[in-house]
Formats: structure tokens, sequence, C-alpha cells
């Protein structure tokens, strides 16, 4: 070999080797970690980009002053701007479900209006929501919410994939086990649907977070993630969701999984801090939510809220104003975060 092709060799080896080396995931942030700052879209664009992150997922239509197709055209550009992918989310599209608005019409106006909003800023899916943990006691429980969300998926189809939008589906609020969640995704398609991965909300299904995302990351579009402490407390288990890295999470396992299953879903960071929740498993009537028992994985979920250690909640300083000390705590758990993520290797700006 002469030098010529030697070099020739080499440049050809790095290239491949450069193709071969997978992106880092995309890092972002859900608009509900700020959610006491009471931004509008283009405000959401400018604090992500001083995060240095990559992805906004606006999960609250309230966050838009108008749904005209100049408004929307001006907050992509603006995002366009700055080097930031647009997601899109809403509430529920579940006709029967507890949690069901009718602040955007019936379902199906809800669902166009979503559809319409993310093809002008460019996201590739519309996160939506079955319920809460409420729906799990209605007439039928999840099931039937489940059989009903499918029905109104399939009935609606075309005004979604004409669009070239894919609808995600999040595990909310204690409305559904993962295993549940894949049932829905199946049975509507997962063609065209899929999940919008909550890690925080997986301990309210009683499930290690883990163990959630070895179930729904085949399924993840995007994903609305954040830390949870769990302990042993006089009714069973409290969670407190943290932020990235203040929790039981092993991180650098997780997104190792995720980057290697789901790795163009972005990782976009939803801090809910400041409260505790408790799944009273040991209490009179629990159960009338689970007809078939402890769902697949609860001793795993077990195993991890007996790690933790008992977290207090928010409370503000004497003498300060409740909203500028709940702006201020936002805050820092989202800047926290993203840091945590960022020296995990995280974020493509």
């Amino acid at each position: 070999m002469n030098r010529r092709q030697f070099i020739a060799a080499s440049a050809t080896a790095t290239i491949t080797a450069l193709a071969k080396t997978p992106k880092p995931l995309r890092l972002g942030l859900d608009n509900f970690a700020v959610r006491a700052m009471g931004w509008k879209a283009d405000e959401l664009v400018d604090y992500t980009a001083t995060l240095k992150c990559d992805s906004l997922f606006i999960t609250d239509l309230f966050a838009f002053e108008s749904f005209t197709p100049r408004y929307l055209r001006e907050v992509k550009r603006h995002a366009d701007d700055k080097g930031i992918q647009l997601y899109v989310g809403s509430w529920s599209l579940c006709p029967t479900s507890v949690t069901f608005k009718k602040d955007w019409g019936t379902a199906a106006e809800h669902l166009a209006l979503g559809v319409r909003i993310c093809k002008a800023l460019g996201s590739p899916v519309f996160r939506v929501v079955l319920g809460s943990r409420k729906d799990r006691l209605t007439a039928g429980g999840i099931e039937a919410r489940i059989d009903d969300m499918v029905k109104f998926l399939k009935a609606n189809k075309p005004r979604a994939t004409d669009a070239g939008i894919k609808i995600a589906v999040e595990n909310h609020a204690g409305d559904m086990h993962s295993l549940e969640l894949v049932r829905l995704v199946e049975a509507a398609g997962k063609d065209w649907v899929g999940v919008n991965l909550d890690s925080g909300n997986a301990v309210w299904t009683l499930e290690d977070p883990m163990e959630n995302l070895k179930n729904l990351a085949p399924y993840t579009l995007t994903s609305s993630l954040r830390d949870t402490m769990a302990w042993p407390s006089a009714n069973g288990f409290t969670a407190a969701w943290r932020a990235m890295g203040e929790g039981l999470v092993d991180w650098k396992k997780y997104f190792s999984h995720f980057g290697k299953v789901c790795p163009d879903a972005p990782v976009c960071i939803e801090t809910i801090s400041g409260f505790n929740h408790e799944m009273k498993v040991d209490a009179d009537g629990f159960w009338k939510a689970w007809p078939r028992g402890k769902p697949k994985g609860y001793a795993q979920f077990e195993a991890f809220a007996k790690r933790g250690k008992a977290v207090a909640a928010f409370k503000p300083a004497a003498g300060v104003d409740r909203k500028k000390a709940q702006q201020v705590f936002q805050k820092g758990d989202i800047e926290r975060s993203i840091r945590f993520c960022r020296k995990l290797g995280l974020g493509r700006i």
C-alpha cells in the first residue's frame, strides 16, 4: 500500500467509525417544569436557549397566545433561529375519562387542533393522555377506558396520519401501568401511536422506573422525565418527585438503555418536585383500583421504594411570597437537572 492509498484507507476507516458512533440523546425541558413562571411560547424558547438545550416540549396549549397560522409560523421561526426542536402536547383525548375537558372542544376537535399545531411547528408527535388514577375506579375500570381510547383513536386515525403526525400517549398520573399502555398502543396501531415516557409517573402505578422503561422504550416517541425518592410509610410507600440525580434512579443505566432502544426520542425534563404522594398499599380499599391484584413488576417496585429516605415537602420561607418562591424553586430544579444530564453526555448543543 502506497502513502496515498494508506491515507485514503485511514480516512475511510475514520468516516466509518464516526458513522457508527451514536449521536448524543437530545436534551430539553417540558414547559410544565417552570409552570409557575406563566411563560408563553416565545419566552419558553428563550429560556430553553439560555439552558443550551436543543428541545422544548410544550405540553400545555395555553402556552400559545394564538393558533393562527401567522403566529405559529413566528413561534417556529423563533425556535429555528435558536436551534431548538419543538414538540407539542396537550391533555386527555379519552371522551369517557374523568379528566377529559372541553377546553378545546370535543375529543375529535382537540385532536385536530393539536395535529394542526404540530404540523405548523414541526413537531413530529402530539402528546396526549388518557386520564389519571381516578379512572381506575370508574365503571369497567382502566380496561374500559383503554378500550374507549382505542376506539376513539382508530376512528380518528386519518386526522393524524394524513398530516404525518404520530400520537404519543403518556403514562399519566397513575392511570396506566406500562403494560396497560403497551396494550393501548398495540391495539390502536403502533405504526402511528406510541408513548410519551414519564419516569416519575411510573412509581404511581407501582413500578420501578427502570422496569417501566424496559416495557415502554420500544414504543417511546417523546419523554417527560424526572427523578423520584421513595420510602416506606404508615400505609405503604410514599414517593416524592425530585430533580435529576437527587432520587433513586440510576440514570447512567437508564440512559444507556434509552439510547439503545429509543435514541430518536428527546429527553425532556419535567421536574415536578415539592410534594409527597403516598401509595396506600396496606390500607383498606387501595386494591379496588387493581382488581387483578399486584401488577407485574411489583416486587421490583417494593425493592426500589425500600431503598429511599423521607424528604420534606416544599414550603416557602416565612415572609416570602409563595408564587415567587415557587418560581425560584422550579427554576432551581430544572437548571440543576439539565446540568446533571449534560454531565452524563446528553444534549447536542
